[in-house]
């Protein structure tokens, strides 16, 4: 399992009330004994009122639906 966004995307979240620009900064994966990739997760942030909001599982859906090219 490769990750399907890089770092950097850009994306706005469908369905969200704030329609902040979300940007990709890490992308979290976890392993299991053999080494196996089981579970991908980006992490974005956003700013709210002026300062950085971090959001530590986002799954590849939700940069899909609101990509920004």
């Amino acid at each position: 399992m490769s990750p399907r966004f890089k770092i950097g995307q850009k994306y706005i979240p469908v369905g969200d009330k704030n329609k902040a620009v979300h940007t990709v900064v890490d992308i979290h994966t976890t392993t299991n004994a053999a080494g196996e990739v089981v579970k991908l997760r980006y992490v974005s942030t956003h700013e709210f009122c002026g300062q950085i909001v971090y959001d530590y599982d986002v799954n590849d859906t939700r940069i899909a639906r609101g990509a920004i090219s």
